[in-house]
This record gives C-alpha cells, sequence and structure tokens, in this order.
C-alpha cells in the first residue's frame, strides 16, 4: 500500500483528483460482488454518514435509533433539524429488535454498537428492514471486520438498505479519510446528489490510492484482525480474572465495569498514569470504561497498570 501512495505522489498531484472515485468505488464493489453504481466513497465514513442523514432524512420526521450508540448520530440530528426518538437497550445493551419495526422516518443502527461491541446478526437486520419498507434503514459498521456480521449481503435484496463502512478500523487506514456506502443504485445516487452540490473532490488522489491498495493486500489485512481479536480475547480474559465485567465485543474495543472501582474514578486514575480510556458520564453506561485494543505489548501495559490501580486504591486482586 505504501508502495502505491508512493508511486501516486508524482506530477499529477497538481491535478484535481476523480470526482467519481471510479477506480475505488469498482474495488470496493468487486470486493463485495456488487456494481459501482452501489457504491458511493467520501472522505471517512463520518462525512458519508453526514450526507447520508442529509440526503435521507427529513425536517418534521422522526428518525430511530437506540439509546446507547455513536454519539454523533443525535449531533447529525440536530445540524439538520431532523427529529428523532432514541430506543432504549434491554439491560445487558441488546438490540430490542422489535420496537425498532414501525415504518418509520429512517432507522440508524451501529453493528456492532459503539461504545459497546455489541453485534446483531443478519436475520435481525433484516426483520428491521422488512418492518420499515418506506424509509432507509442506515447500518453503521464501521467495527464488523472485527467479529460481527455484515448487512453487505443483502443489499441486493433491500432497496431501502444503506451500509456504511470505513477504512480507518479494520484496514488501519484512518489517517487517508476514507469511508464508503452501499446500497440501491438509486440510494447512491441521492449520496452523490448531496456531495456534488457543494464539493466533488472529497477524496485526494493518494487517499484513493492506498485504498484501492489495501482491498488487495488480503493476507495483511485477515493477519491483522486476527491479531486484535486474539489480543482482544487474551485482555478480556484478564480483566474478568481481576473482577471486572467485560461485554462481548464483536469490535477492537471493549466495554468494561468493576463492581467495586467506579467507572469515573478509574478513568482518572488511568489517566495520571499516561493511560487514555473512554468515560461517559452518562445514563445506564456511567460505570463503564471503553478500552481500545492497542498492540500486545500495550495491552499488557494496561493490565499491569490498572491491576496496579485496583491494588493500592481498591484493595482487590
Amino acid at each position: 500500500m505504501l508502495e502505491a501512495i508512493k508511486a501516486a505522489a508524482d506530477k499529477n498531484l497538481r491535478l484535481y483528483p476523480d470526482p467519481e472515485a471510479a477506480s475505488l468505488c469498482s474495488a470496493i464493489a468487486n470486493y463485495y460482488g456488487l456494481a459501482s453504481e452501489q457504491v458511493f466513497v467520501g472522505n471517512g465514513s463520518d462525512e458519508v454518514l453526514a450526507f447520508a442523514f442529509q440526503a435521507f432524512f427529513s425536517p418534521g420526521k422522526t428518525i430511530v435509533f437506540p439509546d446507547i450508540t455513536y454519539t454523533f448520530y443525535p449531533v447529525y440530528c440536530q445540524f439538520y433539524d431532523i427529529p428523532y426518538r432514541e430506543i432504549p437497550l434491554t439491560e445487558y445493551f441488546n438490540l430490542p429488535v422489535q420496537e425498532f419495526c414501525g415504518d418509520y422516518a429512517g432507522v440508524v443502527l451501529a453493528n456492532p454498537n459503539a461504545p459497546t461491541g455489541k453485534s446483531v446478526p443478519v436475520c435481525k437486520i433484516r426483520t428491521v428492514l422488512e418492518g420499515n419498507p418506506n424509509c432507509v434503514v442506515l447500518v453503521d459498521e464501521a467495527y464488523v471486520d472485527f467479529g460481527g456480521d455484515s448487512a453487505v449481503s443483502l443489499v441486493d435484496s433491500y432497496k431501502n438498505l444503506l451500509v456504511v463502512k470505513t477504512m480507518s478500523k479494520s484496514r488501519s487506514l484512518a489517517g487517508l479519510r476514507v469511508g464508503y456506502a452501499m446500497g440501491d443504485a438509486d440510494l447512491i445516487a441521492g449520496l452523490n446528489c448531496v456531495k456534488n452540490s457543494f464539493n466533488s473532490y472529497t477524496v485526494d488522489r493518494l487517499a484513493l490510492v492506498g485504498a484501492e491498495a489495501s482491498l488487495r493486500d488480503e493476507a495483511y489485512y485477515r493477519a491483522m484482525l486476527a491479531k486484535v481479536s486474539l489480543v482482544r480475547n487474551h485482555t478480556a480474559s484478564r480483566l474478568k480474572s481481576m473482577g471486572f465485567c467485560v461485554m462481548e465485543s464483536s469490535a477492537n474495543f471493549i466495554f468494561i465495569s468493576h463492581k467495586r472501582a467506579p467507572a469515573r474514578s478509574l478513568y482518572q486514575d488511568l489517566r495520571d498514569r499516561g493511560i487514555l480510556v473512554r468515560y461517559f458520564n452518562r445514563p445506564k453506561i456511567d460505570n463503564y470504561l471503553r478500552v481500545t485494543i492497542g498492540t500486545e505489548e500495550e495491552m499488557d501495559t494496561f493490565c499491569k497498570t490498572i491491576q496496579e490501580v485496583l491494588e493500592v486504591n481498591y484493595h482487590e486482586v
């Protein structure tokens, strides 16, 4: 991939990139068994999500998403004046599928969910699609490659399905800012209409080339996924031995809580020692921390540090 980017860093950088991202769209389509007109490429999945909210959801018509999920969804709604309702997850952060089947004006699901890491199988996504035949069901699959069940297989069967993915996580390309959506050709045309209304050139030349090269390097991609999964599972086991509750995760992070050590205090204790994790000061999850999986060495340092914190401050372990 780096060689492809270096080769593209030539005199052609003086030229604008392909506004259609045609080569990358074709590569993505081939990878997933779709047609190029079923693929949209944007400058990171956050931009793709923003375009989707603008293209498919309307002021005055209520959309739904879970009460515990990616925090940008309410932000997009407020920015575009879209009313929304948050449907509560169950006690153990599972998706109450039937409550999302109401013929709403739009449905947004992160699968796996953030920050919990929990995922739902494709059969449940199918249930939501069939329960909302007249609106777009947007499935945000930023973390699906780490162990979730992708809904891309349903794209040809449901014209109201839009799957959004990113190369920032499983492809380790956060610095290139490449996201993409897959869905019916009419939905993709809608996204292009929004994009082209103010900026046709959202993805630069080097990002386009690097993203396409990453799709060809399947061996590296699979090896990295396996490594993250192995380190995630090992870290979860070590934390459980310290008394942590660790949610089953299909993502590249884990969601943890401890019966004696408050999450807010642990967050600050770790921060004081130079380790950053995510703390959410929100009802239902204010005693949980989200811990991103790093290298084996980084997670070993994390586990040793949090064990020390428990021993010193909470007389645990």
